[in-house]
């Protein structure tokens, strides 16, 4: 009997996908034309690999930048601050 309901359950799952395709399917007409009235693209163009690597090492480069000034000026005050307590000879 278990065996009749992993069938049923089966076939259930397979005509819910190809009902999906149907209903898919029937509208896409629709949704061209509402794309069309929107001005939207029917797909958003994926971004390039290369593009967006390019967007990464130009994020990396800008942190090392940050990061460099910060520890120049951080040593820059030291060295005041050394300086500062250092008896004049």
């Amino acid at each position: 009997m278990n065996k009749h309901f992993e069938d049923a359950r089966y076939y259930l799952a397979r005509a819910g996908y190809h009902v999906k395709l149907g209903f898919e399917e029937s509208l896409e007409p629709v949704e061209t034309k509402l794309r069309d009235l929107t001005g939207r693209e029917s797909e958003p163009e994926p971004e390039s690999e290369s593009s967006r690597v390019e967007t990464l090492l130009e994020e990396a480069k800008s942190v090392e930048r940050k990061a460099e000034n910060g520890a120049r000026e951080t040593i820059g005050g030291a060295r005041q601050k050394l300086e500062s307590y250092r008896p004049a000879k």
